[in-house]
């Protein structure tokens, strides 16, 4: 009898979503096209296996293999909350890794600079998987050269603006302020709960701040303070606290939720992002795959959000505030 699935990763369309075995094929991100031809793309999805900037726990090199691998059982019709396939809307594709010599940063900062302006000059949008966090500022780079200084909506328990006297994952933000990549007048920090003498100029959201307050509010916020500018979304994994993300690099405890998270980033619509990464997972330090089944299901939601905002004016049911489950579901 002739197989109804397929390996999607080799075999499936730009665009939809086709049956596939969660536990077989080949781990592209929500089982997209392998391809490194983005001419019919909308996203393209890249893993940076790097973590040669990290200041404590190794191991996010390995975060974009366990994000694809945990996204297989995400991508099959529509997506809850937001009651969209967001395939049908998007053509995404997966690119695969980024490659360089170990332990060089300056040349996978460049090459990955190149990588990501190539894509962006080409009118894509970008989702990255680190890798650690330090690999924002070469993708903000090629992201400014575009579209000049853009607004950074950035999820962390740190500010990473820590003035140091050498390069890594935690000085990355001020090194791209001082470069003029960031607008800090529209740029807001998400989840801090370490301290820093400096906000230079950006507006912090501590994890206690969104604990009282509520997703509702972190995400009001975060619309009025960017407004109309062209924003950027960079996820570190550590956000979360480490009851929902262990497998991390740098873990706080105090942090959001998977469910805080995500309500946060349902009300993030109406923002017009150009691209997002989600890094520093770090699956050694994992349990039962669950921070990079967050991290997937998080980039998931990002998908939900440009798809949402590329759609013909229909908003999904607003199931954080009330929404009952068969609404989402029908």
């Amino acid at each position: 009898m002739e197989s109804t699935v397929g390996d999607n990763a080799f075999t499936g369309e730009l665009k939809g979503s086709a049956p596939e075995l969660v536990f077989a094929g080949a781990n592209s991100f929500a089982r997209r096209r392998y391809t490194r031809d983005f001419t019919d793309a909308d996203i393209v999805v890249s893993g940076i296996p790097w973590d040669g900037s990290t200041t404590y726990r190794p191991g996010a090199r390995l975060g974009p293999r366990a994000i694809r691998q945990a996204s297989a059982n995400l991508c099959f019709g529509r997506v809850w909350p937001w009651n969209i396939d967001p395939f049908e809307t998007l053509a995404v594709i997966d690119w695969g890794d980024v490659t360089f010599p170990e332990g060089n940063w300056q040349t996978m900062s460049a090459v990955l600079e190149a990588h990501a302006s190539a894509i962006v000059a080409a009118g894509k949008k970008m989702l990255t998987m680190g890798g650690d966090h330090y690999v924002t500022l070469p993708l903000l780079r090629a992201y400014a050269a575009q579209h000049g200084a853009i607004a950074l909506v950035h999820f962390d328990a740190h500010s990473d603006t820590w003035d140091d006297d050498h390069e890594h994952h935690g000085t990355m933000f001020l090194t791209a302020i001082r470069e003029g990549l960031i607008d800090v007048e529209h740029s807001v920090h998400i989840g801090l709960r370490t301290f820093n003498e400096d906000d230079w100029g950006m507006a912090i959201l501590t994890a206690p701040w969104v604990h009282q307050h509520g997703a509702a509010a972190v995400a009001s916020f975060v619309r009025d303070r960017v407004g109309s500018t062209k924003s950027y979304l960079t996820f570190d994994i550590d956000c979360l606290d480490p009851a929902y993300a262990p497998g991390t690099g740098t873990p706080v405890v105090g942090g959001l939720t998977t469910a805080q998270a995500q309500a946060i980033l349902y009300g993030l619509q109406g923002i017009d992002f150009v691209g997002m990464d989600i890094v520093e997972v770090s699956p050694p330090f994992d349990h039962s795959e669950i921070t990079a089944l967050a991290a997937a299901t998080l980039a998931l939601d990002w998908l939900c959000l440009i798809a949402t905002a590329s759609s013909s004016g229909q908003t999904p049911p607003d199931t954080f505030q009330g929404g009952s489950s068969a609404t989402a579901m029908n």
